[in-house]
């Protein structure tokens, strides 16, 4: 299956394989641009170094999300002879084999360019521009394959912790959501509202909607607010109560969410409830982890 055009190119979007009118910072470190669509028969995994199992049920969201937008990241893999050998993106790999595709986009490199690839690709995400998308794309496979922190990609690109991960959680978003936002039918905004509700269904139907009649970001959060309102289980003791305990619990809600930046929901059935606390990644949990742990011993 070929890859769609005019939809995301991760990585890819920072190293122009074709020629360019004048030489740029990649050209210069990598005169032969490492860039490039191989055949994905033509790549190997490395076999002194594995990976462990994987849970091939596990890869159909990847591939799902593949056949709707291509490969956001490109797969990083060094020359074996006339093929390639696997270094990073595994899960890619086997994902797009999954998805049907026929060639995947690669990054080629030697063990020794390591740091100079990680820099040429860094500099260009300062003056590249992406759609959010590809741009969050991009920042998981510098977190995945050059094992940066959260902190260090933003202090390599000049933005917060807080808005790194922020633009990483867009990939939680279904892929029709996604492909959406990289259309330009919607902003960054609406999709960070849409983050709101854990239902596909719902934020595609959301999406959709926004997209077709205009709706403003604001009205995507009202929409999803008051959906999660109403998906909230409904017995006879909460119902008694939900005067008195609606507007305490909201507020609650918001100021969790400004503490822990990050979505957090609460909810209430008679005298028991339960916080609900999102993390982007292990990264993210271990952030929210501290402040909570800060917060209570202080």
């Amino acid at each position: 299956m070929a890859r769609r055009s005019g939809l995301g190119k991760g990585l890819g979007a920072l190293i122009p394989a074709g020629e360019s009118e004048g030489p740029s910072d990649s050209d210069v470190l990598f005169p032969k641009s490492p860039f490039r669509e191989v055949p994905i028969g033509t790549i190997s995994v490395n076999t002194f170094q594995p990976r462990g199992y994987i849970d091939d049920d596990e890869l159909q969201p990847l591939a799902d999300s593949i056949k709707e937008l291509g490969v956001l990241q490109p797969l990083l893999v060094r020359p074996a002879g006339d093929e390639y050998e696997l270094i990073a993106g595994e899960r890619r790999w086997r994902a797009s084999q999954k998805a049907g595709l026929k060639t995947v986009p690669v990054i080629v490199r030697e063990a020794e360019n390591v740091h100079s690839l990680e820099q040429a690709l860094v500099e260009n995400l300062h003056r590249k521009d992406l759609n959010p998308l590809d741009e969050a794309a991009a920042y998981r496979q510098l977190i995945d394959d050059f094992e940066m922190t959260h902190d260090d990609v933003g202090k390599r690109v000049g933005k917060s912790r807080t808005a790194i991960t922020n633009l990483l959680r867009l990939l939680q978003l279904p892929p029709k959501v996604q492909a959406l936002l990289v259309a330009g039918k919607l902003a960054e905004g609406h999709a960070r509202a849409l983050l709101g509700t854990d239902d596909p269904a719902f934020q595609l139907q959301l999406a959709e909607r926004a997209s077709r009649e205009g709706l403003s970001v604001r009205a995507v959060e009202d929409a999803v607010r008051l959906r999660n309102e109403l998906a909230k289980p409904q017995t006879k003791r909460r119902s008694t109560q939900a005067k008195s305990v609606s507007t305490p619990v909201l507020e609650w809600q918001e100021r969790l969410t400004d503490i822990l930046d990050t979505r957090v929901t609460v909810s209430v059935a008679g005298r028991r409830g339960k916080i609900v606390i999102d993390f982007a990644d292990i990264e993210d949990l271990d952030r929210v982890a501290q402040i909570i742990q800060t917060s209570t011993s202080s």
